[in-house]
């Protein structure tokens, strides 16, 4: 069945897209040929490679469309917010809002996101990626500007999004592998704000 958006056919770049982002999900990225992506979206390997030039540009198309889904919303809620605390929790919030309403995106970003590949030491790390990191580290930097932060602002964000990204990624595993991991999203909120509160200075 070949991916459609409201009963028509997607363009052939989006098609081929959406269904490696499904594919990749459901079987991993270094299990899925570019044959299974192209057979799904209905199109052939050169289409594939003409547009993405292989599995690895389509991962990396696949984050950075994303982050140019996120990003805009973000700023836009972030501009009618003063205080950089209360920006903070906003950020987490409607980052955790869009993961959940994409669960195979969700998938992708904590299984296949910041993983070694190839030789070692290549990283995707797309544009989208850097300028969400940019906007993080810019709002606990007004917040160290202010002398309230008790350790280096990136030290905080680093600690912060692993954490994020572990619980988020457990709960995975719980669905698929039966891990112990019997917690909510809410509990990830609260262990999530609880840790940036404990970096505050009183």
């Amino acid at each position: 069945m070949q991916i459609q958006r409201t009963g028509l056919l997607l363009p052939s770049r989006e098609r081929i897209r959406e269904a490696a982002k499904r594919l990749f999900a459901e079987r991993g990225y270094e299990a899925t040929s570019t044959a299974a992506i192209a057979r799904l979206a209905g199109t052939s390997e050169s289409q594939l490679v003409k547009h993405f030039e292989g599995k690895q540009g389509l991962l990396e198309a696949i984050f950075q469309y994303s982050w140019e889904q996120i990003i805009p919303a973000l700023d836009l809620a972030l501009e009618s917010v003063a205080e950089p605390r209360e920006k903070f929790r906003l950020l987490v919030e409607m980052v955790l809002n869009f993961l959940a309403k994409d669960e195979d995106l969700r998938k992708l970003f904590l299984l296949e996101g910041r993983r070694v590949r190839g030789d070692g030491k290549h990283v995707v790390l797309v544009p989208g990626f850097l300028d969400f990191i940019q906007r993080v580290d810019g709002i606990l930097q007004r917040i160290a500007e202010k002398g309230d932060l008790a350790i280096p602002s990136q030290a905080l964000r680093s600690a912060l999004m692993g954490a994020l990204e572990g619980m988020l990624r457990d709960q995975i595993l719980a669905r698929t592998n039966n891990y112990p991991a019997a917690f909510t999203d809410a509990d990830v909120r609260t262990i999530c704000f609880l840790f940036f509160s404990a970096a505050l200075r009183p």
